[in-house]
């Protein structure tokens, strides 16, 4: 994987980063750190810049996030609650006002939660599909989500340049940070669930 996204940033430039990058929200699994250090270590010895390396990578972001604000639009919160309705629902334990209550807290935190997850490996895709569902108005969701991609774009573009010829080094660093964060966010969502499913099983006793 690494191999092939090298050569294709090496043989289309700006281009090449801009379309990794979108495809990389679409599909999380594809390491953006590697495209963006790799970016950065590419403005050392071509004729890349780290300025336009940020903006086309940023392009890319936005571009992967709209495509995944749209499909959350189209897996809309009244779609939601029909499935909730039948035997999902009830296989799940959830209900319609369970729906209503998650769409409320992401009209409240949404913008923050937007702009944050941006930082976050996988989420940062994955977060533009309930701002869809909860129907975020687009102009907040493209400001906030510019803003969080065009800040870990261009951290990472400028350690690769930096760091240049010694830009895996650090590759290795955010690999570690990325299974952190996967471990630590697979931990909060079973606690989650656990606490969730507690409080129903509770009220569903009285």
């Amino acid at each position: 994987m690494q191999e092939l996204i090298i050569s294709i940033m090496n043989e289309f430039g700006y281009l090449g980063i801009f379309l990794l990058i979108a495809i990389e929200n679409i599909f999380p699994p594809i390491p953006s750190e590697v495209i963006l250090l790799f970016g950065g270590f590419m403005t050392t010895y071509s004729d890349l810049n780290i300025v336009n390396v940020v903006i086309f990578s940023t392009l890319g972001s936005l571009l992967g996030a709209i495509v995944l604000y749209y499909i959350g639009k189209i897996l809309n919160k009244e779609r939601l609650k029909k499935i909730v309705s039948g035997k999902v629902g009830k296989i799940l334990r959830l209900k319609t006002k369970d729906i209503d209550k998650a769409d409320e807290w992401f009209d409240t935190k949404g913008n923050k939660t937007v702009f944050f997850c941006r930082f976050i490996p996988i989420v940062r895709s994955l977060i533009s599909i309930p701002a869809g569902m909860s129907e975020m108005p687009m102009g907040k969701f493209l400001i906030y989500t510019i803003a969080g991609s065009l800040i870990w774009n261009a951290v990472l573009t400028i350690l690769g340049s930096s760091f240049g010829e010694n830009w895996e080094s650090i590759l290795d660093i955010f690999d570690r940070y990325s299974h952190i964060v996967v471990i630590l966010l697979v931990i909060i969502f079973v606690v989650f669930i656990s606490v969730f499913y507690s409080k129903r099983m509770k009220k569903s006793k009285k």
